[in-house]
Order: structure tokens, then sequence, then C-alpha cells
């Protein structure tokens, strides 16, 4: 009856519009905002390398519309300028491999007495530290009870600040491996929200992520460091297991991004077809010629090693386990990218504090012998690759989101610049350095 007699009020005026021709001011469409016009010292090309001066990267809404000339891109209407006269501008950065729920403090009443709400807190705290360093888009590789899915979703929907954001939710592993909790005795048979064992389980599990909000797959094909019980070197999941995992995330639409230390689980999961093997401590020639010819991406996750060595304060059960991942994880890296592996940027950043996520990129230049042009683009065009999102980021170029970061020099020159940057575009709005909002 109330919907009816809506309509029957609202008829009149129906009738009135339908009879009644609009004034052309009335006809004209909503008036758009003005362009945001980022007027730059250079613009790197991240995929030549090339770094033109005086150039403009003009945007509209949350995309680039194109890049141009400053000279031939003069001011119109309701344009707003933005000097970056004196800056490097090149897109922002990617890293895809982190954990912005957690923080590097791995004491184990500490892991034990953080709830699902207080992970989701310090998410929001890291989020706008990470994007503030630079890094416009991320990868989140594991959160128990989809605290990550929460996050990205209020970030999207803009309640707090950060990247746009990739998750995985609870990481898929095996019963009493580095993806399950194993801190506590066995009568309070806690386990890891992404504990599965055997095929069928595993097929549900993938389903069973996804169904939550995961936009990525992630499975601990070996065991880990910071996790108590388990051998890095040991492969976890059989190759049978994550060959069922693989066809159901790829058949749903999802990338898998494998935790691997040793070889054997690097083997396996790169013949699973894995789209990335993380970490690759352990990894030998038969595992990069695999790896190679199927194309798989690297995620080395460097920097951590240096940072433990520095400032780590682990508890003993995770600490000799550090120390032997540390003393070959960065020889086999080394020989990895001497090979030609794919290298997409990848920091496990949460091992040590956020918003050092650029540190990686030292080690991969001034540690490893990559070119700095290499180094960036393993954290723009190759990331954004990994993640299915070329259309979307990764370069400056017409059409994709407007992420854009700005340094003062040339970070082709000196790649530690990046550690440092001074401005900071996401999506049109500017998070840091001139221009941001008042």
């Amino acid at each position: 009856m109330a919907v009816f007699t809506r309509s029957l009020l609202c008829l009149p005026l129906a009738l009135s519009l339908a009879v009644t021709p609009l004034r052309a001011e009335e006809a004209a469409a909503p008036a758009q905002p003005g362009r945001i016009l980022l007027r730059a010292g250079h613009v790197l090309d991240v995929r030549t390398g090339k770094e033109t001066a005086d150039e403009t990267v003009i945007v509209s809404g949350d995309k680039i519309v194109g890049v141009a000339a400053t000279a031939a891109t003069p001011r119109q209407g309701d344009d707003r300028e933005i000097d970056l006269t004196g800056m490097t501008l090149l897109p922002g950065l990617i890293d895809v491999h982190t954990h912005l729920t957690l923080d590097p403090n791995f004491e184990p009443y500490h892991e034990l007495s953080t709830s699902t709400a207080k992970s989701a807190l310090i998410g929001a705290h890291n989020a706008k530290a990470t994007l503030e360093a630079g890094f416009t888009t991320v990868r989140n590789v594991h959160a128990e009870a989809y605290s990550d899915v929460d996050l990205r979703d209020a970030i999207n929907e803009g309640l707090i600040e950060g990247p746009h954001m990739q998750v995985s939710g609870p990481a898929i592993g095996i019963t009493g491996g580095h993806c399950d909790d194993n801190l506590l005795p066995y009568q309070y048979h806690v386990q890891g929200g992404g504990v599965a064992d055997g095929v069928e389980a595993v097929q549900h599990k993938v389903r069973e992520t996804i169904k939550y909000g995961a936009d990525v797959i992630k499975i601990c094909a070996t065991g880990g460091v910071l996790s108590k019980g388990d051998d890095p070197q040991a492969s976890q999941f059989t190759l049978e297991e994550m060959k069922a995992i693989v066809a159901d995330a790829h058949r749903l639409g999802r990338k898998v991004a494998a935790h691997a230390h040793g070889a054997q689980g690097m083997l396996w999961a790169t013949q699973a077809g894995v789209d990335s093997i993380e970490h690759a401590s352990y990894i030998n020639d038969e595992v990069i010629k695999e790896m190679k010819a199927r194309g798989t991406y690297m995620v080395p996750t460097a920097y951590l090693v240096d940072w433990m060595q520095q400032y780590g304060k682990l508890p003993p059960f995770y600490a000799q386990k550090m120390k032997d991942v540390s003393a070959v994880e960065k020889a086999n890296a080394k020989k990895a990218i001497a090979a030609g592996l794919k290298i997409a940027l990848g920091t496990d950043a949460a091992v040590f504090p956020h918003g050092l996520n650029a540190h990686e990129l030292d080690v991969y230049v001034n540690q490893f012998g990559m070119t700095a042009l290499a180094a960036i683009q393993s954290g723009t065009i190759n990331a954004a690759d990994l993640m299915g999102w070329s259309d979307r980021t990764g370069a400056l170029e017409a059409g994709k989101w407007a992420d854009v970061i700005a340094v003062s020099g040339d970070p082709l020159k000196d790649v530690k610049l990046l550690q440092n940057v001074a401005f900071v575009m996401k999506a049109g709005t500017v998070y840091k350095g001139p221009g941001v909002p008042h």
C-alpha cells in the first residue's frame, strides 16, 4: 500500500517533466573537476630507463590521462598545478610480500595475545606508513581471521589511508607446519585458520578463502623460520596437493604465491604451477632451470636478513633457523638473479618495521648486482605483472591509476633515494608532500 501511494504522489511530477522541455543549462552534464598537473623536473620511464626533463604528468580523477612536455601543457580552467620541478617522478612502488596486520614482535605471548581486532588496527597503522613510504600497491600474503580483507575493504571505502591491496587471508598449510599455530600445547587444540591436509581438504580451503574475500592464494610449500617445530628445508605439501591448490585457484581466477625455503618444496611448487616463489633461500640449479622454463617469479625478501642481523631479537627456536637461512639466502639469490629469473620486489615487511620497504632495492643493486633500473622494474612493471594488474599500475601511462611518487635526485644513479620519497600520490589523491589537502 505504501509503495502504491508513493507512486501516485510522484505521478504529477513525472508528467510535468515529460511535457516541460529542459532549459539548456539544466540539460548540461555536471561540471567535471579540473585536472591535476604534476610539473616534473624529470619523468622516469620505467620500461626504458629514459628520464625526460620538463614533463607534466596529467591526472584526471584517479587516472593518468597523459604525460607531455610541460611547455605543451598549459593550465586550463579549474586545473591544479603541483610544483615538483626539482624532482624525478616515477610510478608508485609495489611490494608483493607484506604482512600489514603484523609487526616485528615475535615473543610467543605477544603472538598469542594479539586479537583479530588488534591486528586490524595494527594493519591500519602499517598501511599508512607503507603508503607514505612510496608503496602505493601491496600484496598481503597471510593474515589470520581475514583481518587483511577488512583492511583492504576499509582502504577502498576511504575509511583509512593505505595502498591498493591484494590479500590472501590465512595462508594455507599443513598440520604442524609453518602456517599452523604451534605455540600452545595439545590440550588447547589450536590450529591455524588455513590448515588443510589431503587433496580434497586443500581444494575446500582454496574455495573457502576465496569465499571470504581472498584475491590471491598463499601456500606454505616448506617449513619456515618464524614458526616452532618445523624445518625450512623440509617440503610440506605433496606435489599432488599443490597441483590441486593451483588448479582450483587458477580456475577461480586467483594466482598462487608459495612460501618456500627448501629446494624440494620449491621444485614441486613450480611444477604444480604456482605464480611466484617467495624467499627461495635454498634455491639450486634444478629449481632455477624449472622456474625459468615456466616463467615463475622469484620474490627474494632479502633486506630482512640485514635488519635481523643488526636489530633482531628472536626466541631461541626462531633465532637458529634465522641464522641458518641467512647464511645461504643472499648467495643463492644472487645466483638466481644472474641466471635470469623474473624478479618481483617483495620484502616480508613485518619481519622488520613497515615503511622500510625500499631498502630491499638497495640490496638488489649493491649486493646482488642488479642495475638500478632492473631493481626499480622489480617493484613496478614486474610486480604489476605478477599481480595481474599491468593494466592498472606499474608505469606512468595513460589509463593507469594516478599512482605517482617523487624523489629529489636521480634514482638511477642512487637507488637509496627511494628510501626517502618526497611526494606520494595514490589514485589521484596526494598523501605526502606538495599538494596534500589541508
